[in-house]
């Protein structure tokens, strides 16, 4: 249940940081942000920062036991 909820955790987070810093048109360096287009929708994405914030959150609820 932990990973589940850190993958929501990693997902928003991702899309928060990913919006603000892809919209002002920087793909950010190692963040490697990016525009994905999925059925007609666009929205700025970036695997390393999904990543480290479902680790980031999943040892956070780790943390919590």
């Amino acid at each position: 249940m932990d990973l589940i909820k850190s993958l929501t955790f990693g997902a928003i987070m991702s899309a928060a940081i990913a919006l603000v810093i892809g919209s002002q048109g920087t793909s950010a360096g190692p963040l490697a942000i990016h525009l994905v287009e999925v059925a007609d929708v666009r929205f700025f994405w970036s695997w390393p920062v999904f990543v480290t914030g479902t680790g980031l959150s999943f040892g956070l609820l780790l943390l919590q036991r």
